[in-house]
């Protein structure tokens, strides 16, 4: 049994404290978080100890592993600090908000042979998975398009969006990393724009976006559009297309069940799309962890790894920097 500890308890920490007490091959060994109640709740529920600090975690010679689920701007001291503890980490993205601080964490374990697996869960999601296989195996002959949606089901909080660093950095980040994911291949230019459609006054305030499209390019002319918006009234809308020259291939939504209903009103109705991320990607997150375990338990480097992670906020600050300039800007002009 791998023994796990848990760093950051909040939503998300709560979730992956439930799927790693789920894993036939690791176990709780302690939780941490700043806020002390939230630590105690998990450690309560699941009857683990709860550390004083983080840095009891990276101490205790009752845990084996970290999962890094605290507020963004300790990922990179946590990385770190598992790295020099010489515990292997899956971090929750992003790494940090600063492409700076990320190129200085780079450097301080690029010498580790520690893994250190970073939380882009959605490359293990069944559907996308699959399409992904099929594509490799030829089923749509030579990919020419990726088309990702993602758009989230209602605005978050004030509060999560004046710490969340960002749309891009936040919440396409995601789908910076699937579309390298499922192009196979390295963006090497980058188109954006974007605006606060949903809420004008707020995104104002705070200077930040709710809706965005994004293009990108690879250097033999593949191409990916990105669209995402912070609201989509019908649900968590996560789809993907890829577009070959002999065939398509999707991965599409998901739906609590399948039953349509016919009416003298209406005509195959069904259930709205599954509400949030957790709900979504209820399997991608489980073997996301699988995936964790079966790296420390036969050496294997991360399937998506710490490079990844840096490359896709390299990605989100060329996109930024393209809606800022309002320019194709080449992806070279952010590399360290």
């Amino acid at each position: 049994m791998i023994k796990i500890a848990l760093l950051g308890c909040g939503r998300i920490g709560q979730m992956h404290a439930a799927n790693v007490i789920a894993h036939p091959g690791a176990s709780l060994a302690m939780v941490f978080d700043s806020h002390t109640p939230s630590a105690q709740a998990i450690g309560n529920a699941c009857s683990v100890p709860v550390a004083t600090s983080a840095d009891d975690v990276f101490a205790s010679k009752e845990v084996d592993a970290v999962l890094i689920a605290s507020a963004t701007e300790t990922h990179a001291d946590y990385i770190e600090q598992a790295v020099a503890a010489e515990k292997p980490a899956l971090c929750e993205k992003p790494i940090d908000l600063s492409l700076e601080r990320v190129n200085k964490c780079a450097a301080a374990v690029s010498s580790s042979s520690v893994p250190v697996q970073l939380g882009f869960n959605r490359r293990f999601d069944p559907g996308h998975r699959a399409a992904r296989e099929a594509m490799l195996a030829g089923e749509i002959g030579q990919l020419h398009q990726v088309i990702i949606t993602s758009r989230d089901p209602e605005l978050p909080p004030r509060s999560y969006l004046e710490t969340a660093g960002g749309l891009l950095r936040d919440m396409t980040i995601h789908d910076f990393d699937l579309a390298r994911f499922m192009l196979d291949d390295e963006p090497t230019e980058v188109f954006a724009v974007a605006g606060a459609l949903i809420d004008p006054v707020l995104g104002a305030e705070l200077n930040e976006v709710d809706t965005a499209m994004i293009i990108l390019r690879t250097a033999d002319g593949k191409q990916c559009h990105i669209n995402n918006s912070r609201t989509a009234v019908y649900g968590y809308d996560q789809r993907i297309e890829l577009l070959g020259t002999t065939g398509m291939l999707q991965s599409d939504n998901r739906k609590p069940h399948e039953v349509k209903r016919y009416t003298s009103n209406t005509t195959e109705t069904s259930a709205p799309y599954q509400y949030f991320f957790i709900e979504r990607y209820q399997e991608a997150f489980m073997a996301e962890i699988s995936a964790f375990v079966d790296c420390i338990e036969n050496g294997k480097t991360p399937e998506v790894g710490f490079e990844d992670g840096r490359r896709a906020l390299i990605l989100a600050e060329a996109a930024y920097l393209s809606i800022a300039e309002n320019r194709l800007v080449s992806v070279a002009e952010l590399m360290a």
